[in-house]
């Protein structure tokens, strides 16, 4: 089942009221669609809802760029056999109720491995970062397409008319948060980019002094009537419509935004478990105050924004491996233990959905070749996912013993996203949108399985 933006009927109504009273009931019309798309799920939707009861409402991403070393994070491959292969070279110790294997670079995410559900049977097509960040991001490996992130909002629509229904945090390419075809107003709201300062970074534009509210409002009014006007007699008015979306919500979000991006209210021992301001740099490792944007989230979330996407980059560590892990690591761990503690404690985990990982995976050291060296690999790697319904301390699909393909429990990226969006109640294989002459999806022509046994 498809959406088709450009309906017989709809433009006969259109055209119907915009003749009437000189178009002016085609603006009461507009401003009261608007309200109703705000306040409900996008129209869209219906072409994706499932009959199955949705497990999250909200997806929080922790995107870690560059591949992650799987075997030195959550999938333990000790020295097996007589011949040395290449495998886990930081130690491993088992946690929680079934024993899972956890790195002792991530000490504080161990604590809570009662609570993840890790796949170490994900699989990609290609070990290329641009490639595969690309796909993992929009089910595409070479053509814009809208980011996963973009699909949700427009299946599922805003929780809070006054906030965007997707915020990337830290993002360094457009293709994280673009919306491609689809409607401009389900394109994420980037907050720091490439690198910059996160106490600094913003949602840029929406703040006004110069102007008391009742006159911003008679301004934007003023404006949108024009281009409401502007529109008349379109054929397609997706985008100028977006453009129309945006500033309304831009202009609602004045009230709620900075306020949201303000942490002076939160109480210093919050900031402490959270790591905000610690800029680690070694190596790989940027300084992305991880913390700050995994704090972020929570709030965000609580506020109902619907995607956040938290970006830490530098784990594509082809030399100093052990120094750059392990820095890498250092960064994440602390903010990413206060994040889930938060939310189990707030009740919030039953209903939000964490993902974390990477492009790919590596191949791990060579053993007694005296090289800190690793590269990449796509056959076989690790995610992890919480709360939304999976299973909770449960470990889903292997790798060979040498940890270099998944022979059990595969799951591909298409996979990854049907999944997803099966946990919100998304069918990603028949929400599909028409564009160029035919409909898409996330999980492309191939489409992709929902991986049921990852569900409680």
């Amino acid at each position: 089942m498809s959406t088709n933006n450009n309906s017989v009927a709809i433009a006969t109504r259109r055209q119907m009221l915009q003749t009437t009273s000189f178009g002016f009931g085609y603006l009461a019309m507009q401003s009261l669609c608007q309200q109703a798309v705000a306040a409900a799920p996008a129209a869209s939707a219906t072409a994706g809802i499932t009959n199955s009861v949705p497990r999250a409402r909200r997806v929080i991403f922790l995107c870690m760029s560059g591949g992650p070393a799987q075997m030195d994070t959550f999938d333990y491959k000790p020295q097996t056999g007589k011949k040395k292969h290449a495998g886990s070279v930081f130690d491993f110790s088992q946690h929680g109720e079934n024993g899972i294997w956890v790195s002792e670079l991530l000490p504080e995410t161990a604590r809570h491995i009662d609570r993840l559900c890790i796949i170490n049977g994900m699989h990609a097509d290609t070990g290329n970062h641009a490639q595969s960040f690309l796909q993992l991001h929009t089910g595409e490996r070479l053509r814009k397409r809208p980011s996963m992130g973009s699909w949700i909002s427009y299946g599922l629509g805003t929780e809070n008319e006054n906030l965007p229904g997707f915020i990337s945090l830290n993002a360094s390419k457009p293709s994280v948060y673009s919306s491609s075809f689809l409607p401009t107003e389900f394109e994420g709201t980037p907050i720091g980019t490439n690198g910059e300062d996160m106490s600094q970074a913003t949602i840029r534009d929406i703040a006004s002094q110069h102007l008391p509210h009742s006159a911003r409002r008679q301004q934007i009014d003023f404006v949108q009537a024009m281009n409401r006007q502007h529109a008349t007699g379109r054929v397609d008015q997706s985008n100028l419509n977006g453009v129309i979306e945006s500033m309304e919500l831009a202009f609602r979000m004045q009230s709620s935004a900075p306020d949201l991006l303000d942490l002076s209210n939160e109480t210093e021992a919050t900031l402490q478990r959270y790591r905000v301001g610690k800029k680690l740099s070694v190596g790989t490792c940027r300084p992305t105050d991880f913390g700050r944007q995994c704090l972020l989230a929570r709030r965000f979330a609580e506020a109902g924004v619907r995607f956040i996407e938290v970006n830490h980059g530098g784990w594509d560590q082809h030399k100093n491996h052990r120094r750059d892990l392990k820095a890498n690591c250092e960064t994440i761990d602390a903010p990413i233990a206060a994040l889930l503690e938060d939310l189990a404690a707030r009740g919030m985990l039953e209903d939000t959905l964490l993902v974390w990982g990477g492009e790919f995976g590596r191949p791990g050291l060579v053993p007694d070749n005296g090289k800190d060296e690793t590269g990449h690999n796509h056959r076989g790697f690790t995610f992890w996912l919480a709360g939304g319904g999976v299973k909770a301390g449960y470990v889903h699909g292997r790798t060979d013993d040498t940890g270099s393909r998944a022979v059990e429990g595969k799951v591909h990226f298409r996979d990854l996203h049907a999944t997803v969006l099966h946990a919100l109640g998304l069918d990603a294989n028949n929400m599909t949108y028409q564009h160029a002459g035919r409909a898409h999806r996330l999980t492309g022509p191939e489409g992709g399985q929902v991986i049921h046994d990852l569900f409680a």
